[in-house]
């Protein structure tokens, strides 16, 4: 029997891109996060077995949804130039290997774990949330350098005026800091705040001060960076793909661009016409 590779092709092309088959894919992925979840409860050996072989066939069924994928790229070098397939198939290929070790099966099961991540590179609007994540976060760093310097600094006065009075909460710079954690997130932190003004009555500046600096503004600060961050990666995932505003407007982008260079190119005939 000959395989005619290209109809093959062809058709891996159109299986990949069937709607059917990617809400399937999905919801292998779903129950593969449910048999890892049931896993974790007692349960018989019969019914252990078979989570067993339907981790196998659903190992099997991302073995050929992978090399599907691959094939319908045209070319490895296409496939792998994306990040997404790359950590698809670190994940196949990684719930592929037999741990029989007791002490390299703990690792097998956290291995297949992070399959259920998978529903992240196939559901492109988890995509866009997962790339505004990454690219929010060098940007986040700056803020959060910031934070931890403001936490450094009250958490040295706190531990300086505060730990005669409550050493569980203001021993050292590190309870402190965990404690001033405590009052960042609201964390009954009116209890340590009035334990403090029974003796300084005037301690109450020293939080306030805190949570207006660190909830109100860095916190905020951080949030319009992940806001700013996603709404560039919706444009550009609605360029990339066509639909809205933005889409529409890199359509006209490309076609304006197309009349220009057709006119110049116009304009060179011409010229050399007129040469002649």
């Amino acid at each position: 029997m000959i395989i005619n590779a290209p109809a093959l092709q062809q058709r891996f092309i159109r299986l990949r891109e069937n709607k059917f088959f990617e809400t399937f894919v999905i919801l292998v992925i779903v129950i593969s996060a449910m048999v890892i979840g049931a896993k974790t409860y007692v349960i018989p050996a019969t019914t252990q077995r078979v989570f067993e072989v339907l981790d196998l066939a659903i190992t099997l069924f991302f073995l050929a949804e992978i090399i599907i994928r691959m094939i319908a790229d045209r070319s490895l070098k296409r496939f792998f130039s994306q990040g997404w397939n790359v950590f698809d198939f670190i994940i196949v290929v990684a719930s592929l290997i037999p741990f029989e070790d007791s002490e390299t099966a703990l690792l097998g099961r956290l291995l297949r774990i992070f399959r259920v991540l998978r529903l992240v590179s196939i559901i492109p609007e988890l995509r866009v949330l997962m790339n505004a994540f990454v690219t929010a976060i060098p940007r986040m760093g700056y803020v959060s350098l910031l934070m931890f310097i403001i936490f450094y600094i009250y958490a040295a006065m706190g531990s300086i005026f505060f730990s005669q009075i409550n050493p569980e909460l203001w021993n050292n710079i590190t309870i402190s800091m965990l404690t001033l954690f405590r009052v960042a997130t609201f964390e009954d932190w009116t209890d340590v705040m009035y334990e403090t003004m029974a003796v300084y009555p005037l301690s109450w500046a020293f939080y306030l001060s805190f949570i207006f600096i660190v909830a109100f503004v860095f916190l905020n600060m951080m949030i319009g960076i992940v806001l700013e961050t996603l709404q560039k990666e919706h444009e550009q995932f609605s360029r990339d793909s066509g639909e809205g505003e933005a889409g529409e407007v890199h359509r006209i982008e490309q076609r304006t661009r197309e009349m220009e260079q057709r006119l110049i190119r116009m304009e060179r005939m011409l010229e050399q016409m007129n040469k002649k």
